[in-house]
């Protein structure tokens, strides 16, 4: 049994949202402020209660249109799939069968009208019909546990009756079990009384207390164990670390302690008949190497283990680390249209052959910065990527201020990123900025002019059949480097970074620029003069970083061609990003 969909309505930033889980690992990505916790605390709405009380809710939770004020009432529906024999049994009056025909456990949680302190008035039920109150058995049988960003794991594994390690100590000991626990603890208690310090401290007591009170009214005394049974000693249990308390242990590691007592607790306890685990943000307290020791074992938990039952995972990240080294069935991104959120599921998308698992092998933590950004553009390599910023800025655009992430593939690999992205996809806006690199009928490269008409190669006019009103694709007349050639305004700009980098090389281009009167000769020689010289080619990340220095100095004159003023226009102009 798990909870295969989430519908939220009306609360906070989430307006009408339909989530949709999978067993086992479900991920919540998205940048700051798109209603991860709002998603967190819709799901503790119905599976809190037996760790901790439900969230308390007030007017301020009711979604605010940007005109307009909060009305009607916050309203969550639950649907769980893969009940077996004993689920319908046990939620009966919640069952109602889905579309393929398997039966479905449905809940609803509603938060309606305020009491005197603003608090809204819960009320919980099952099925189709606000009557079918959800029981307090029904209740007992969904269990959640939820783990704060800020939370002091150290305290949660601190001995006492309700702790985990408790729990969990109670769940795996038998009749048999027990009985052993308390009859070793009855043995050393005896052991213990017979020692000296023992029996003189106790005389001390004794003999002071009868002394104080006299024969009449002085109560007999014994010192021995506090922990004299099973009992006791459970709430008495704790757990070092290296021969240190756990207080001394660093945050981070005790986080993963305590999840692995509460994962623990949960799938050997046989009570509920559904169990999920609530992370918000784990990054909190854990660097990148523990960050991907966890999401690994979170991942593989659905193993099957002999008398362990599976639990189902919803962890809430903003970390772009995190979302590297995640599976992507795993992920669920939160976007954010102009205030209206809307999630999105990569898992649905279609790639082509091998496209998916090429995708995954190329998301590291900078590329996974795709699935929180607002607006992005994408290049090539290294040289575009230290350009586009300089680009942007002479262009009149500050990309930091408009929220663009600029994203290398490092080559030609945006045949694997592109299919997450549309109006039928991420629907964030997305320009694509590549080479054009035409070739003649020979297969020899072509040097065009400006405004000469080119034919593009195969894979861009592949890339261009998905162009739609969020995704741009924006090539110029050959490649970047040879496209700032074109504008004569950047020649003596771009010559003078050259200089900078290799001087020989740069002075000799200078001589054989000077000497050349059209526009589509000199951008091909100082084009091939850097990068198709017959040995020693210039390097076209070394030479991007000197131009956008050059780019930036005062006086330096800069002219932005105008594919890319087209991409970046694009990207932070378009409403909705």
């Amino acid at each position: 049994m798990y909870l295969a969909e989430l519908r939220i309505r009306n609360f906070r930033k989430l307006k009408d949202v339909t989530l949709e889980f999978q067993p086992g690992l479900n991920i919540l990505v998205g940048p700051n402020n798109t209603g991860k916790t709002a998603v967190v605390d819709a799901l503790r709405a119905l599976l809190g209660g037996i760790d901790e009380p439900y969230p308390r809710m007030t007017a301020e939770d009711i979604h605010r249109p940007k005109s307009g004020s909060a009305e009607g009432d916050i309203l969550f529906e639950y649907v769980f799939a893969d009940l077996d024999l004993d689920d319908e049994a046990e939620f009966m009056p919640a069952i109602r069968p889905g579309a393929d025909g398997a039966m479905r456990a449905h809940f609803s949680v509603s938060y309606g009208s305020s009491d005197k302190t603003g608090r809204l008035q819960a009320k919980r039920w099952c099925g189709e019909h606000r009557e079918n109150g959800l029981t307090t058995e029904m209740a007992d049988h969904l269990r959640g546990v939820y783990l704060p960003a800020l939370r002091d794991a150290s305290q949660g594994l601190k001995p006492s009756r309700g702790s985990q390690l408790a729990r969990l100590l109670h769940i795996l000991a038998d009749d048999d079990g027990r009985a052993g626990i308390n009859e070793a603890l009855i043995e050393l208690d005896t052991a213990l009384r017979k020692h000296p310090p023992i029996l003189q401290t106790q005389a001390a007591i004794a003999g002071r207390h009868a002394t104080m009170l006299g024969d009449q009214l002085a109560q007999v005394l014994e010192i021995g164990l506090s922990v004299s049974d099973f009992q006791r000693l459970a709430a008495r249990l704790s757990i070092s670390v290296d021969a240190l308390e756990l207080d001394q242990n660093g945050l981070g590691f005790n986080n993963l302690i305590f999840m692995a007592v509460v994962l623990s607790e949960m799938a050997r306890n046989t009570d509920a008949a559904f169990r999920g685990l609530i992370i918000e943000e784990p990054e909190a307290h854990l660097h990148p190497q523990l960050q991907a020791v966890l999401l690994r074992y979170l991942t593989d938990i659905q193993t099957a283990v002999e008398g362990e039952k599976a639990v189902q995972i919803f962890v809430t990240s903003h970390s772009p680390n995190f979302a590297s080294i995640a599976e992507l069935k795993t992920l669920i991104c939160l976007v954010d249209r102009g205030g209206f959120v809307e999630p999105f599921l990569p898992r649905k998308v279609t790639f082509e052959k091998g496209k998916r698992e090429k995708l995954e092998r190329y998301l590291d933590i900078t590329r996974a910065e795709i699935f929180f950004a607002r607006r992005i553009i994408f290049v090539e390599g290294a040289a575009e990527l230290m350009l586009v910023n300089v680009l942007a800025q002479k262009a009149g655009f500050k990309l930091r201020d408009h929220g663009v992430s600029v994203i290398s593939v490092e080559g030609l690999n945006f045949d694997c990123f592109l299919p997450l992205f549309g109006e039928k996809a991420l629907r964030v806006p997305v320009a694509i900025i590549t080479d054009a690199d035409p070739v003649g009928a020979d297969g020899k490269a072509l040097y065009p002019a400006a405004g000469d008409a080119v034919t593009v190669s195969a894979s861009t006019a592949k890339m261009q059949q998905s162009q739609d009103g969020l995704v741009k694709i924006c090539h110029g007349q050959k490649t970047l480097e040879y496209d700032l050639a074109l504008e004569a305004d950047n020649v003596a700009t771009m010559l003078a970074a050259l200089k900078d980098i290799h001087p020989g090389i740069g002075a000799d281009l200078v001589k054989t620029v000077a000497a050349l009167v059209d526009g589509q000769a000199r951008a091909k020689a100082l084009f091939c003069g850097m990068f198709e010289r017959e040995q020693n080619n210039v390097q076209k990340g070394r030479f991007g970083q000197a131009l956008a220095q050059a780019f930036l100095e005062e006086g330096a004159a800069c002219a932005v061609p105008q594919y890319i003023r087209d991409a970046i226009e694009h990207v932070c102009q378009i409403e909705g990003g």
